[in-house]
């Protein structure tokens, strides 16, 4: 990495709102040990939108989750020039998968750096790496984690990184494409033949370009089958749902018959209950007033015995004195 690149990964890696000052102080060392081009460059760094930042740190905290994913746009491209349908539509299934989990991680990380993330910036998130999957210098861009911008797929043709990326970078080792006109030179006074380079360039990008409609019509042939199963699959679902509706209707009625008939009974078992209690009631009235003649007897019972007991002995009394 040049000394920009390493000043560049610090840089991406702060907050948003630390981006300005980090790069100030970045400028001012330059400046201090007196390499002025790599201060100019310094402080011509993009600040990061917020769904870049998002992407750059998703990247530093699941770096083997974006690797991942990146593998998984190498066997989707893989799968579309083997024309493997079967396996195209599993991969394509497995994408929309692992790019949703990666977003929510991505919310998720952002969330615990103290930023929340809103869901415009979170389609832009998502927008990103499903850009990374299609395109393999898209998938180098993110994995560099000093994206200024989210990045977009069309569905044709490679994704636009044009101020994309803070540094340049060698997407997928390919060298640089000479400049129309640009000669190279083969040995001490030898020229190629401009133009039947030139000819011969324009027919390779003629090839080129009528490969890649080729496959795109293919891909859009296989993605309008697939939707068209996804459709079948989903009004199947829908279907199934509106059973399940009707169904549930019908427990929500048959459980309110129940609970009116329920709440008829418990009124009417209320109702008994009180008139119980109220005899109950009655009933305790009536035990004392037993009780309390019951013991206006006893008290009786034992007055009249002690005067029994008492009459039986003056008898005796009177007995013994006439013997």
């Amino acid at each position: 990495m040049t000394e920009l690149d390493t000043i560049a990964e610090e840089l991406y890696a702060v907050a948003p709102e630390e981006f300005v000052a980090a790069r100030t102080a970045a400028r001012d060392r330059a400046r201090a040990a007196g390499d002025k081009e790599l201060a100019k460059a310094v402080a011509a760094l993009p600040k990061p939108t917020t769904a870049a930042w998002v992407c750059n740190l998703l990247v530093r905290r699941q770096a083997e989750e974006v690797d991942q994913l990146l593998e998984l746009g190498e066997l989707l491209r893989q799968a579309q020039v083997d024309l493997s349908a079967d396996q195209l539509r599993a991969l394509g299934r497995q994408r929309n998968q692992v790019v949703a989990a990666l977003a929510r991680q991505a919310r998720a990380v952002a969330h615990r750096e103290g930023h929340d993330v809103s869901s415009a910036v979170a389609d832009q998130v998502e927008s990103t790496l499903r850009a990374a999957i299609a395109d393999p210098d898209a998938g180098t861009a993110l994995r560099a984690g000093r994206l200024t911008t989210a990045l977009s797929y069309s569905g044709l043709g490679p994704v636009d990184l044009g101020g994309a990326v803070a540094t340049p970078i060698r997407a997928g080792g390919a060298a640089p494409v000479p400049a129309r006109g640009q000669e190279a030179r083969t040995g001490a006074g030898a020229a190629p033949d401009t133009e039947a380079a030139e000819q011969s360039q324009a027919e390779e990008r003629r090839r080129e370009a009528e490969e890649r409609r080729r496959e795109a019509e293919e891909l859009r042939a296989r993605e309008l089958a697939q939707a068209r199963r996804d459709a079948e699959e989903a009004a199947g679902v829908a279907r199934d749902a509106d059973a399940a509706v009707a169904a549930a209707e019908q427990q929500v009625v048959e459980a309110a018959e129940r609970r009116d008939e329920l709440q008829e009974r418990a009124a009417r078992l209320a109702e008994e209950l009180r008139k119980a209690e109220g005899r109950a009631g009655e009933a305790v009235g009536a035990v004392g007033e037993a009780e309390h003649r019951r013991d206006a007897a006893v008290r009786r019972a034992h007055t009249a015995a002690a005067i029994r007991d008492r009459a039986a002995a003056r008898v005796e009394e009177l007995a013994d004195a006439d013997g």
